[in-house]
């Protein structure tokens, strides 16, 4: 049913047999509990059907990584964490050659957030057993009920992502959703930049002195758990840092009255926080304000977007869930707003969806902007 690789020797087998095949179906497990970037405990893949656990723990997996990225495809499902983790141990990014069944399934009207094992259920009436989801997988020996769920993430996933895909070439979305994919991959490894930290934490009603303050603690908080390899929530949530800037604190007492700050926390590093509150750059540096979330209170652009929408459902039979999420109607309304360069603008929103929903309302929105300004 699998084989549990642990030796080097026997991973150069399973490189070989990568070779005479270009497709893979993968998965991982790892820990990442005290820790910002994950620790892996086993990489599953699939190979032409035969089903390997490669050991995360003491295996050297670099050849195996650039395979990878080397493959026709890989099948994942709910890909975000495993691509993270790739990102990570294979010091690469952008791996495109990605098919998720999740996304598959999504544009199939079934959800944005399918489980392997609902998926299973739905498309291939097989039943798992999903009760190893907690599980250690840094510790040795893993027991035959972890290897075996291990292996049963993978065991279908090729004939799952092949039901799917039937589907979708049937409806004529199969490339949208492989486009939908390299958008994701794309999205997971992108950082917000050093000098945009504050926009992640603070929101409209902070002022332009208080998201000066937060983009102090950001850029603070992110060298710490980089240097550290710390989750961020162990320095400081986003919650605290907000309540921080709020309260201002002047001195350690006060310092330790903020929500949910850990109290090893102001005892390292109080004096360094209670600085970056205090110490902020001429007032001419500091952020402008940011703008309130997107909310359109004319009934007649409200109505044209409903038209734009349903025509883009009838275009494609494309759930509207799928088609438009919020935060890109945000990222529209925003960018006609500031006047934006269309590049900035999600991967998303400049594919396929480009002609059938962004520049009809970029151009709504323009519209309702000048009819404003009169």
């Amino acid at each position: 049913m699998f084989q549990f690789i642990q030796q080097q020797t026997e991973l150069v087998d399973v490189l070989q047999k990568m070779d005479q095949c270009s497709i893979y179906g993968l998965d991982t497990e790892f820990i990442k509990v005290d820790t910002l970037w994950p620790k892996l405990g086993v990489c599953q893949v699939n190979v032409n059907g035969d089903v390997y656990l490669l050991d995360g723990v003491s295996l050297d997996l670099s050849q195996f990584w650039k395979k990878i990225f080397l493959a026709q495809q890989n099948i994942f499902h709910a890909c975000g964490e495993d691509i993270d983790l790739i990102y990570h141990y294979a010091d690469q990014e952008d791996l495109l050659n990605v098919f998720d069944t999740q996304v598959g399934l999504s544009f199939l009207g079934h959800g944005l957030q399918v489980s392997y094992q609902g998926a299973l259920k739905l498309c291939l009436d097989i039943d798992i057993e999903k009760d190893q989801t907690r599980s250690d997988w840094l510790a040795r020996p893993l027991s035959p009920q972890q290897l075996c769920y291990a292996a049963n993430d993978v065991l279908y996933l090729m004939k799952l992502a092949h039901h799917i895909q039937e589907q979708l070439k049937q409806k004529g979305l199969y490339n949208y959703v492989l486009e939908d994919c390299s958008s994701l991959t794309k999205e997971i490894i992108s950082e917000t930049p050093n000098e945009l930290l504050y926009t992640d934490v603070g929101n409209y009603r902070h002022s332009r002195r208080q998201l000066m303050q937060l983009q102090n603690l950001s850029e603070w908080r992110e060298y710490i758990v980089k240097a550290t390899n710390q989750p961020r929530s162990f320095i400081l949530r986003n919650s605290t840092m907000i309540d921080m800037v709020e309260k201002n604190p002047r001195n350690s007492f006060q310092l330790s009255q903020v929500k949910d700050i850990r109290p090893n926390v102001v005892r390292e590093y109080g004096k360094t926080i209670l600085e970056l509150l205090k110490d902020l750059p001429v007032e001419s540096k500091w952020p402008s304000k940011i703008a309130k979330p997107f909310k359109i209170t004319s009934k007649e652009t409200l109505n044209k977007m409903d038209i734009v929408l349903a025509h883009a459902i009838n275009e494609t039979s494309i759930p509207k869930e799928v088609l438009l999420r919020k935060k890109w109607l945000n990222a529209i309304h925003q960018h006609v707003l500031c006047q934006g360069d269309e590049q900035d603008l999600p991967d998303y929103l400049l594919g396929w969806r480009y002609e059938l929903l962004t520049q009809p309302l970029i151009q709504l929105f323009q519209e309702e902007k000048q009819s404003l300004s009169i």
